[in-house]
C-alpha cells in the first residue's frame, strides 16, 4: 500500500507525462485535490511538492500550481531522488529504562547510514495506534516498525499494510493467522530459564504476578514457559499462587496503591509463597513495596525475579532479572524493513535468547511460613 500523497503524485505525473496537462497548464489546487482525493491539505502539498522537487511543475505564489517546461527531463532528475535513504517510522507503546531506551538507540545507531527514523508512542491504547499509523502514512513513510497495542486483536490498519504488502516488522508481539514478520525475545525460553533459577535456589512455591492486560504474545509465551519449567522439574503449578489483577498501563498514584494492596492480600493469603516472578519491572518495583509494607525483606524473606530492570541503580541495589537483547531485536528489525523496502517479502518469525543477570532480589529458600505481620 503506497503512502496516500504518493498515490496523488503518480496520478498528476501521469496526466502530465500523458499530456492531459502540457507545458504551461496550470494543475487543479490544492482545495480541488484535496476535495478530489479525500485527503488533507498537507498530504496534497506534500504530492505537489515532490513533482516540484523532480521538475514536473513549478508553483507561482498567489496564482497556483503549472507544468513545467522541463518536465520531460524530470525522470533523470527523479533516479537522482530515489537514491535518498528511505524514512521509516518507529511505533512504540512506550519506552523508559528497563525497556525500550536501548531499542530505540540500536535502531539510531544501525540507522546512521541506511535510513532516517521518525519515532511515535500510543500508550497501548488501539484507537491512538490507529491514528499514528495513519498519520505516518501520509507523511510518506516507506515502512514501519512497530510494537501492537494489543496482540489478541490486530488493527484495522496494520491488516491494510499486511494486505498491501507494506514493508512492515512487528517487535514484541505476533498475530494468529496474520503473515507479518516479527522480531521478539524467545518468552517462552526465557521464562523458562527464570523459574529454572528459582528451582535451583530451592523455591517451588512460586507466585506469578501477570499484569491486567495480559492479551499480548510476550505475555502468553511467558505463562507457557513457566508452565512447562514445572512440567519439565515435575512440580505441581498451583494457580492459586497466581495474581493476574495488576493493572499497570497508565500507572497512576493511586493504581499503584492499589496494586500494591492487590499484591500486599495476595501474599497475606498466601503465605507459603517464598518467591515472586513478576513478569513485568513495573510490576517487580510494586511487588518490593508490598513486600517491605508487609515487613518482609527482599530478598531474605522473599525473593523478586523478574523481565527487564534499568541499569543498576546509584545504590548498587538490582533485581535479578531477564535481560532482552534490545540491541539485536532493534538491528534485526531493521535488517527486515530494509530487506522488504528492496523488494523481499519473506516471512519471518524471529525469536531472539535472552540473558538472565542475577541480582540482589533472590537468594535461596530460607524463609519460615508466615514470619510477617498481618
Amino acid at each position: 500500500m503506497k503512502p496516500l500523497y504518493l498515490q496523488i503524485y503518480e496520478s498528476l505525473k501521469q496526466d502530465i507525462t500523458s499530456a492531459k496537462y502540457k507545458v504551461g497548464d496550470q494543475v487543479p489546487s490544492e482545495k480541488e485535490l484535496s476535495m478530489y482525493f479525500h485527503v488533507s491539505s498537507i498530504t496534497v502539498k506534500k504530492a505537489l511538492e515532490k513533482l516540484a522537487n523532480e521538475g514536473f511543475v513549478y508553483r507561482k505564489r498567489g496564482k497556483g500550481t503549472f507544468v513545467s517546461e522541463n518536465a520531460t527531463e524530470a525522470e533523470l532528475v527523479k533516479q537522482d531522488l530515489t537514491r535518498k535513504k528511505p524514512l521509516f517510522g518507529l511505533v512504540l507503546t512506550t519506552f523508559d529504562e528497563s525497556f525500550g531506551n536501548d531499542l530505540i538507540a540500536s535502531l539510531e545507531e544501525a540507522s546512521q547510514d541506511t535510513c532516517f527514523i521518525i519515532l511515535k508512542r500510543t500508550l497501548s491504547i488501539p484507537n491512538r495506534e490507529d491514528e499514528v499509523i495513519r498519520e505516518l502514512l501520509e507523511y510518506g513513510i516507506d515502512g514501519l516498525i512497530i510494537v501492537p497495542a494489543k496482540a489478541e486483536h490486530y488493527s484495522m490498519e496494520i491488516l491494510k499494510m499486511v494486505v498491501n504488502k507494506f514493508p512492515l516488522v512487528l517487535i514484541d508481539r505476533s498475530f494468529k493467522r496474520l503473515a507479518a514478520t516479527s522480531v521478539s525475545t524467545d518468552n517462552e525460553q526465557a521464562a523458562k530459564m527464570g523459574m529454572n533459577h528459582l528451582f535451583d535456589l530451592g523455591h517451588e512455591n512460586i507466585g506469578v504476578l501477570i499484569p491486567k492486560d495480559n492479551d499480548t504474545t510476550a505475555i502468553y509465551d511467558r505463562i507457557k514457559g513457566i508452565v512447562e519449567a514445572f512440567a519439565e522439574k515435575e512440580v505441581i503449578v498451583n494457580r492459586e499462587y497466581w495474581c493476574s489483577d495488576i493493572k499497570i498501563p497508565y500507572l497512576t498514584h493511586e493504581n499503584a496503591k492499589k496494586a500494591i494492596e492487590n499484591i500486599k492480600n495476595h501474599i497475606r493469603e498466601n503465605q507459603e509463597i517464598t518467591a515472586l516472578f513478576a513478569l513485568e519491572y513495573n510490576i517487580a518495583m510494586l511487588a518490593k513495596t508490598a513486600a517491605e509494607q508487609l515487613n518482609l525483606k527482599v530478598p531474605e524473606d522473599i525473593s523478586i525475579l523478574c523481565f527487564d530492570s534499568p541499569p543498576r541503580n546509584i545504590l548498587g541495589w538490582n533485581f535479578t532479572h531477564i535481560e532482552q537483547d534490545e540491541q539485536a531485536i532493534g538491528q534485526l528489525a531493521l535488517n527486515k524493513l530494509i530487506e522488504m523496502q528492496n523488494g523481499h517479502t519473506i516471512i519471518d518469525d524471529i525469536r531472539v535468547p535472552a540473558m538472565l543477570v542475577k541480582g540482589d532480589s533472590t537468594i535461596k529458600n530460607r524463609r519460615l511460613v508466615g514470619n510477617f505481620e498481618r
